[in-house]
């Protein structure tokens, strides 16, 4: 039997989707700036990172309209960002800030894998697809965002754990629901394994096995 929502458990919901969507928001904009782009390049890719996965999953569980679409004010928060951004930033900032965005990015990989298994556990989806909805949310920003700079995708080259830390983080929130946990606590937990695991792996250097020619 579902557990009844605790009364602000909406606004979490709105607080993790509105950092984890800044934090990706700032990487896409970086990302961009290195390859000198445009003002339209820096906010194309500055969207596509921030809404990308998020868009991906709501495309594969057919939810209409898009969750920035119901929220347009994600939409101008990002321009406004953007434009901020162009205005501001120089050259000398983006190997300083690139270093000082780690943290904000696994905090935000924590965070839309927390709103994936969310939105997906609230359509009844089986635990399995759930775990996968918070993964795509969590890294096909950055994935989307890699493509359009003309790279590999850092969260498979990178060979640091990264897509393993939200699938980890997102059987941990599916475990804590099955055994009744407060909605609260799983996202919570999601979110803190996903970018703790994201954090150790950083800091210990732990590397992923790489194909071997």
């Amino acid at each position: 039997m579902d557990l009844p929502e605790t009364p602000w458990i909406h606004t979490l919901r709105f607080v993790l989707e509105v950092a984890a969507t800044v934090a990706f928001a700032l990487s896409g904009m970086i990302a961009a700036a290195r390859q000198r782009m445009d003002a339209v390049g820096v906010c194309v890719v500055a969207f596509v990172a921030a809404f990308g996965g998020g868009t991906l999953r709501d495309l594969l569980l057919d939810q209409r309209p898009f969750f920035w679409v119901r929220h347009t004010g994600y939409v101008w928060g990002i321009l406004a960002l953007c434009v901020g951004t162009m205005l501001f930033m120089r050259q000398r900032h983006f190997q300083p800030t690139e270093r000082a965005m780690l943290l904000p990015d696994a905090i935000g990989l924590g965070l839309f894998a927390a709103i994936g298994v969310d939105a997906a556990m609230a359509l009844g989806m089986p635990p399995l697809i759930a775990v996968m909805m918070g993964l795509i949310t969590g890294v096909f920003g950055g994935v989307l965002r890699d493509v359009l700079c003309n790279k590999v995708p850092q969260a498979f080259s990178d060979h640091r754990p990264y897509a393993l830390c939200a699938f980890a983080g997102g059987w941990v929130d599916v475990a804590l629901r099955q055994f009744q946990a407060p909605e609260w606590a799983a996202l919570l937990a999601c979110v803190l394994v996903t970018a703790g695991l994201r954090g150790l792996a950083l800091w210990r250097n732990w590397q992923l096995p790489a194909w071997r020619v």
